[in-house]
């Protein structure tokens, strides 16, 4: 067992290493002047690739991994067909240039990576003993492997002459003069390692496909759960703070870089700040939901994204900062930066808050027989329609706060998105109604 256990520790790190070295760092590639190595594409364009493709993928995932893997293949087996064409495809991506290019095999990768989030969570889920303690500590190690990925490339490939230091970023040296142009790396060493990947599945444990199947249109009775003021309250709420969550993914890299001088070469590394504080927030989230109940947590999931929003804004009303670095060319904090990067801490309040605990909420009212159905649904509307309206919206912000297109006013557009994210905290404080009040503080401890 302690081997298993192991095997799924190291798929985790895998799986969301070869997300986490691409994802914090893509936009501000995409945007960035082609004069300074990127490709040049607006921020509505940027909307369109990161907002758009994961919601192919978010949308497909439910039929791909429960309607076709579960049926007829083993899970490790078509795990491994899909990170090996998923490499394939992100390699190819590295190559191109053009939006149209960029769009469809952006979207082509989100159809073949999205299922194998949900297909490494159900073989895991397969081969735990007590899934209610190990499983955190077999997801963790994903978040881990984010963390890593974001941080080693940078390291070693954007940056020379490296030296250690109390302050994180810990390991600093000079930027390479084409860093910019050099983040393209990151896909070719993403499709490279999901490559590897796929050769590791066949080290899992065999997870065979269910027999019987699962129904035909196995979400259909979970749409009903609309019917149900808290869970319609819900969706209501969780859909804003989707859209203006994945525009977080967008735009914090140009934010970063423009408004606060942030070397690219740092980008990656101060996103897992947030990362860091979520892995803190999720130890103590049943502490929060037993004192607080789900209406209070996901409320204050819900003013964090206000508070990170508006702190951003706050700082962004200052000139934009040149690049952070000292005479010799090395990294060195500013206070705008550095309250820029260490804010990212409500980062970990915000996911942890708001959706790790909606999905719990969800898993606790829906009936026994459609739970599974249940959390797709919530899935869909959440991973799909959420992204796909962050898309438009962007393009929205850039055409409001931008020039050519390009978000400039980084404090309108953090301003915005902390009204909505303000506007929804007061959604679910006063038209949330918590169904489950009480049931967890009557179980067992």
């Amino acid at each position: 067992m302690s081997s298993i256990k192991s095997r799924l520790g190291m798929m985790m790190f895998l799986q969301y290493a070869v997300w986490g070295i691409w994802l914090p760092v893509l936009a501000t590639y995409l945007q960035s002047p082609v004069a300074g190595g990127g490709l040049g594409f607006t921020s509505g364009q940027v909307g369109w690739i990161i907002g758009i493709a994961a919601s192919a993928g978010a949308i497909s995932a439910p039929f791909i991994a429960g309607q076709f893997a579960d049926r007829y293949f083993s899970t490790e087996k078509f795990l491994a067909v899909l990170l090996l064409f998923g490499g394939i495809v992100k390699i190819t991506l590295s190559f191109q240039e053009t939006f149209n290019a960029w769009l469809m095999l952006s979207i082509v990768y989100s159809v073949l990576y999205m299922p194998t989030l949900s297909l490494t969570n159900s073989m895991a889920f397969a081969h735990l003993k007590n899934a209610d303690s190990e499983w955190p500590r077999i997801r963790v190690m994903g978040t881990f492997g984010w963390i890593a990925a974001s941080w080693l490339i940078p390291m070693i490939w954007l940056q020379t002459n490296l030296e250690f230091q109390i302050l994180p970023p810990f390991f600093v040296g000079n930027e390479v003069p084409d860093a910019t142009a050099r983040l393209a790396d990151t896909l070719k060493v993403s499709g490279a390692l999901s490559i590897l990947y796929a050769g590791y599945c066949f080290l899992l444990p065999n997870t065979p496909p269910k027999k019987e199947g699962v129904e035909k249109l196995a979400f259909k009775k979970a749409f009903s759960l609309l019917s149900n003021r808290s869970f319609a309250v819900l969706v209501a709420a969780s859909l804003p703070i989707a859209v203006i969550h994945q525009v977080y993914f967008m735009q914090t890299g140009p934010f970063f870089e423009n408004q606060l001088g942030l070397l690219v070469t740092y980008i990656a590394p101060a996103m897992t700040v947030g990362q860091f504080a979520e892995i803190g927030v999720m130890a103590f989230l049943g502490v929060f939901l037993l004192k607080l109940g789900f209406r209070w947590t996901i409320t204050i999931g819900a003013l964090a994204y206000f508070a990170r929003y508006a702190i951003w804004g706050l700082i962004s009303m200052q000139e934009p900062s040149g690049p952070s670095v000292d005479a010799a060319g090395q990294f060195v904090w500013t206070g705008p930066l550095m309250i820029g990067v260490f804010s990212q801490v409500l980062h970990g309040v915000c996911y942890a808050c708001f959706f790790a605990s909606a999905y719990m909420y969800v898993d606790r009212i829906a009936e026994e027989d459609i739970r599974n159905s249940a959390q797709t649904v919530f899935g869909i509307i959440i991973l799909g329609l959420g992204p796909m309206l962050a898309g438009p919206f962007l393009g929205i912000l850039g055409a409001v706060f931008g020039e050519a297109g390009v978000v400039t006013n980084f404090a309108g557009m953090w301003f915005t998105l902390s009204v909505i994210a303000l506007l929804t905290a007061a959604l679910v404080a006063f038209a949330f109604e918590d169904e489950t009040e009480g049931e967890l503080a009557a179980q067992p401890a």
